[in-house]
C-alpha cells in the first residue's frame, strides 16, 4: 500500500511536469503581457479557485482555509520564497541577461533537486542518480543553449539572478519535504494568492501599465488552471510524497516538452541537437529514477 501511495504521488508530481511543458506556448499566446501582471493575474486566478474548490466542501473546507491563518512562518516563508521568490529572481535574470543563457542557468533546478535530496534524513546520492541528472542537463544545454554562448562580465548580474531562481525552486521543493511534509496540499492556495499580491505589486512600482485584451485573459486563464495553477498543486503532492529525485531527474523534459509543443505550434523546429537531447534527457531520467522502478526506496 506505502509503495502504490508513493507511486501515485510521483505521478502527480510527474503531471506537473507535463504541465509546465506547455507554459512556453501558451506565453507566446500571451502576447505582451508584463510578466509580474502575468503573474499576478494567473497565480490570482489559480488561488482564487483553489479556495472556492476548498470552500465548496463545506465545514470541511472551511476548516481547511481558516487553518492557513496557524500554519507556522517556516511554511509560509518555503512556500512564498519558492513560488514568487523563483519568478522574481527568473525575471530579474531575463533582464538582464540573454535569455538563453538565462534560462539555461535557471534549469539547473531539476539537479539541484537531485543533488539537496540527499541531505534529507535517511537519503544519500547514488551514481545513478547523479549520472542521470548530468545526463539531463547536458540534453538540456544542447536544447536550450547549443553548443556556442558567450559568457559576458556585465551579464553576471543576470547570471546570479538565474542561479538563484534555481537555487530557490530546488530548495523550495526539498525543504517542503524536509518541514513542511504535514502542512496540506490546500495550503499551495494561500501561497498561490500571496504570490498574486507580491507580484501585483512588482507591476505596479516596475512596469508600465497594461489592459490585457480578451485573447490575453483567455490565455492566462488556461494557464492559470494549469501551469501556472494545478501543476503546483500536484508539484505539492509529488515532492512531499512521492520519490524525489526521481522527480528532480524528470523535469529535465520540461524544456524537451516545451520545445515539442512549440513545434506542434508551429513556433520551433525540430533538429538532430533536439532529438539527442530528448536521448540524453529521457535516458538520464530514466537511470536516475531506476531505484523507483526497481521498486527499491531510493527516495
Amino acid at each position: 500500500m506505502a509503495g502504490s501511495s508513493v507511486g501515485a504521488a510521483t505521478l502527480l508530481g510527474s503531471v506537473a511536469i507535463l504541465l509546465w511543458g506547455s507554459l512556453a506556448v501558451l506565453t507566446t499566446l500571451a502576447g505582451p503581457v508584463p510578466p509580474f501582471l502575468l503573474t499576478a493575474i494567473t497565480f490570482g486566478l489559480a488561488g482564487l479557485v483553489g479556495t472556492l474548490i476548498i470552500l465548496a466542501r463545506g465545514a470541511p473546507g472551511r476548516a481547511a482555509v481558516t487553518a492557513w491563518g496557524r500554519q507556522k512562518p517556516l511554511a509560509w516563508a518555503i512556500g512564498v520564497g519558492g513560488l514568487f521568490g523563483y519568478h522574481l529572481l527568473f525575471f530579474i535574470a531575463l533582464q538582464t541577461a540573454p535569455a538563453v543563457q538565462a534560462n539555461l542557468i535557471n534549469y539547473l533546478w531539476p539537479l539541484l533537486i537531485v543533488i539537496f535530496s540527499t541531505f534529507l534524513p535517511g537519503e544519500r546520492l547514488r551514481w545513478f542518480h547523479a549520472v542521470g541528472g548530468l545526463l539531463g542537463l547536458g540534453g538540456t544545454v544542447l536544447l536550450v543553449g547549443g553548443p556556442a554562448m558567450e559568457v559576458r562580465v556585465e551579464y553576471l548580474p543576470g547570471y546570479l539572478a538565474a542561479a538563484g531562481a534555481a537555487v530557490a525552486w530546488g530548495g523550495y521543493s526539498v525543504l517542503s519535504r524536509r518541514f513542511c511534509s504535514t502542512v496540506p496540499t490546500d495550503f499551495v492556495a494561500a501561497l498561490c494568492l500571496v504570490t498574486a499580491g507580491l507580484a501585483g505589486l512588482c507591476h505596479l512600482l516596475l512596469e508600465a501599465r497594461f489592459v490585457p485584451s480578451g485573447s490575453d485573459w483567455l490565455v492566462m486563464a488556461v494557464m492559470g488552471a494549469g501551469p501556472l495553477g494545478a501543476a503546483f498543486f500536484f508539484w505539492d503532492i509529488g515532492i512531499k510524497r512521492g520519490l524525489l529525485r526521481a522527480l528532480g531527474a524528470a523535469s529535465y523534459a520540461t524544456p524537451l516538452l516545451s520545445t515539442c509543443a512549440l513545434w506542434l505550434g508551429g513556433r520551433a523546429q525540430i533538429t538532430a541537437e533536439v532529438l539527442l537531447a530528448a536521448v540524453l534527457i529521457v535516458g538520464g531520467a530514466i537511470l536516475a529514477g531506476s531505484d523507483a522502478l526497481r521498486g527499491q526506496r531510493g527516495r
